[in-house]
């Protein structure tokens, strides 16, 4: 990097100083401190005049230490492949037509890896350049992101790979030696297949759902829905497959007002609320439905849900993090998507959920939802 070696007179006297003219980008009155990225300005000379919090943060440098410096004493930055970014990019002495540098990730000392963008101010098209302005964020939201997406791939591939181990193993055997199997043998290894390939389809599912949750994408289709009746087909199914009729009390406080939601997902929504209930759950699984103030605003009424049991309940630290991707209970399996699709169709809806403690010492789910009648029926 060329710079020269004049000294910024009164630089380590000030916290900042705003470039002056052409590269004033914060712009009049504006304290760099407020910015939320690391704002670092180098002047003609290559000398720092602006250091502000953020990035006193971001690379663990006082202001005072580093106005004054030269940019690149102040941020000796390297690239991924450990060469000298600004004897690389060379501001001062590069192109004249070059205005700016794009984001990347570069590393400071130490190993610290931030994501940096510069931009070039010139006071004509092709003249020297007159400020350096450069752009510091913190790559560790970013880290956090990729590492969610990086679980999510690894969470989806493993619960992928036990279905279709099934279905190709069975398929694979029932083609080579059909001729040897009874007709029972051969229905019980389809209805396997099928259960299989219903649990891969629930999966892909899921993960539509949390595509269109994170994208703010997820579409409601409101119709009137009657939730009392559809909390009593979850409990039906849920005898039919073999648990005692007795494991389960709906209470219903009428009147209730008539809710306007999605149908399908409701009942999504009530599958994971009663499946958490009675997997992790003991003794009696208690479902109430009762009217309950809107949480939409402009609104007096809504419908409320509880989903309660009689088991050990939540641990208070895992409270917060229930609604989380892949937060699983006490007792392992599933894949950890269940709450967090939950939370974000209730959201969908303009409602809320909440997790605490039943009276009976087990985990207590509600969640309220507004009527959102359509306006024609106001």
């Amino acid at each position: 990097m060329s710079v020269g070696t004049s000294s910024a007179p009164g630089a380590r006297d000030v916290r900042h100083r705003s470039a002056s003219g052409p590269g004033d980008l914060a712009g009049p009155g504006i304290d760099p401190d407020l910015l939320p990225d690391g704002l670092v300005v180098a002047d003609e000379h290559g000398r720092v005049v602006c250091f502000n919090a953020a990035a006193e943060r971001i690379t663990a440098v006082p202001a005072a230490e580093a106005l004054g410096q030269r940019l690149d004493k102040a941020l000796p930055l390297e690239d991924l492949e450990g060469r000298r970014w600004w004897q690389v990019t060379d501001p001062y002495g590069g192109l004249a037509i070059r205005r700016r540098q794009p984001e990347r990730n570069l590393l400071l000392p130490g190993g610290h890896e931030v994501l940096v963008s510069a931009q070039y101010v010139r006071t004509e098209p092709l003249g020297p350049v007159h400020r350096v302005v450069v752009c510091l964020r913190d790559t560790e939201a970013r880290r956090r992101t990729e590492r969610s997406h990086a679980e999510l791939i690894a969470t989806v591939a493993h619960e992928l790979r036990s279905p279709l181990t099934s279905v190709k193993g069975f398929t694979a055997t029932l083609l080579a030696k059909w001729e040897r199997f009874t007709d029972d043998q051969k229905r019980l290894m389809l209805e396997t297949v099928d259960a299989d390939a219903d649990r891969v389809t629930r999966l892909i599912a899921e993960l539509l759902d949390i595509s269109r949750i994170d994208s703010g994408r997820l579409e409601v289709r409101r119709q009137p829905v009657d939730i009392g009746a559809a909390v009593g087909r979850h409990i039906q199914a849920y005898v039919a497959a073999g648990q005692t009729a007795d494991r389960f009390l709906l209470r219903i406080e009428q009147p209730l007002p008539m809710l306007w939601a999605d149908p399908d997902k409701i009942d999504q929504v009530l599958s994971n609320l009663l499946e958490n209930a009675v997997r992790h759950g003991e003794g009696t699984v208690t479902i109430d439905v009762t009217p309950s103030a809107s949480p939409r605003e402009g609104e007096d009424v809504g419908t409320s849900v509880t989903v309660s049991d009689e088991g050990s309940g939540i641990p208070e630290e895992s409270m917060n993090r229930v609604f989380t991707r892949f937060w699983r209970g006490s007792k392992r399996g599933g894949t950890g998507l269940g709450l967090y699709i939950v939370k974000g169709i209730v959201e969908a809806h303009g409602g809320t959920i909440t997790v605490g403690r039943a009276p009976e010492g087990g985990a207590e789910f509600r969640f309220t939802l507004p009527v959102a009648a359509p306006a024609y029926l106001a």
